[in-house]
């Protein structure tokens, strides 16, 4: 039986005929030689030097605009926590009520001239203390739980709205203009009584901020926790109202424990020498008392209420459903 001969083996380079088969013997496989001599133009390292410097300008001027309202330092300290952190602050916040002590944790610096990313304070004595970050000390304010709540609170409104058969399209815009007034006009609430109680610390005016934050948290569990109850009819009836006020008086505690040692700093045992928190005098002290007491309670149940107001009433129902049938007809029209 006659076979064909099997095809002649070549002995030249299986790369016959590629033009690229010079390129890649010269560079071991890999187009590096050319790329590099690209990379040598002038012409390409003049562009790479302008667009890195201008790169590098830009951020310096961010950083420079920045830093002129607040120190990015000082508010990479407050989302400096810990899953386990967060965990013991979300229970501290509800369930306030036996927790000891309330006052913050404070380390000496090494150093007199040391910096330190954390916020500190100094005395006459030149002794300079920082406060422990959110993971190391639970006394300490955080802003991670406070964004995410807020964040939370927007998408958990939206999501209510809908299983009651009232969503429309200005929902989530209107729960989150909503929210962002109120956090606006707390902010400037604070900035307010920080100028008339005379604190000019810059960390103590991030403290209240992040202290403002926490009422998302009892607004989460009101909404949460009567809409399993009142079965979709949102936060109003007599457990809509006993949820709310459990929720409002756990954070109006939380916020006037931990506050009286950021307005109200007394000198102890307990407190170390020089870490800057000194008695204040008798007509401040009584000024920031009240300021204490207004914020802590007044203003927080106006805002508290503000946000968890919602009704699963079928009136309303009808009403988000008829303005969601007419904004369905205008955008089918148009």
């Amino acid at each position: 039986m006659m076979r064909s001969p099997p095809p002649p083996q070549s002995q030249s380079n299986s790369n016959y005929g590629s033009p690229y088969s010079g390129q890649a013997n010269a560079g071991g496989g890999t187009f590096a030689p050319a790329f590099g001599g690209f990379m040598n133009d002038p012409t390409a390292q003049m562009g790479y030097q302008l667009g890195k410097t201008a790169l590098n300008t830009g951020q310096e001027y961010m950083e420079q605009n920045i830093n002129r309202y607040v120190s990015i330092p000082a508010l990479k300290h407050y989302f400096n926590v810990s899953t386990a952190y967060v965990l013991r602050k979300l229970a501290l916040v509800l369930f306030p009520w036996r927790h000891k002590p309330w006052s913050r944790e404070q380390r000496p610096s090494p150093s007199a001239s040391s910096s330190s990313p954390y916020p500190s304070s100094n005395n006459n004595n030149n002794n300079s203390y920082y406060f422990l970050p959110p993971r190391d000390d639970l006394n300490s304010p955080d802003m991670y739980i406070p964004v995410m709540a807020f964040v939370t609170y927007i998408l958990l409104s939206t999501l209510l709205a809908g299983l009651r058969g009232q969503f429309h399209p200005e929902v989530m815009g209107l729960t989150a203009t909503t929210a962002f007034v109120v956090v606006l006009l707390e902010i400037l609430a604070l900035k307010f009584g920080t100028y008339i109680l005379s604190i000019n610390n810059d960390s103590t005016l991030l403290d209240l901020v992040a202290y403002s934050g926490y009422k998302f948290v009892g607004v989460i569990v009101t909404l949460v926790v009567s809409e399993i109850v009142n079965r979709g009819a949102g936060t109003g009836g007599w457990a809509g109202w006993t949820i709310f006020t459990y929720t409002f008086m756990a954070n109006a505690f939380f916020l006037l424990r931990s506050l009286k040692y950021v307005l109200l700093p007394d000198s102890s045992a307990s407190t170390p020498a020089g870490s800057g928190m000194h008695t204040v005098a008798r007509s401040q002290r009584n000024r920031r008392t009240q300021f204490l007491f207004v914020y802590s309670y007044i203003v927080q149940f106006v805002f508290m209420w503000i946000l968890s107001r919602q009704d699963g009433s079928p009136a309303q129902a009808k009403t988000a459903a008829a303005a969601a049938a007419a904004a369905a007809n205008k955008v089918a029209g148009s």
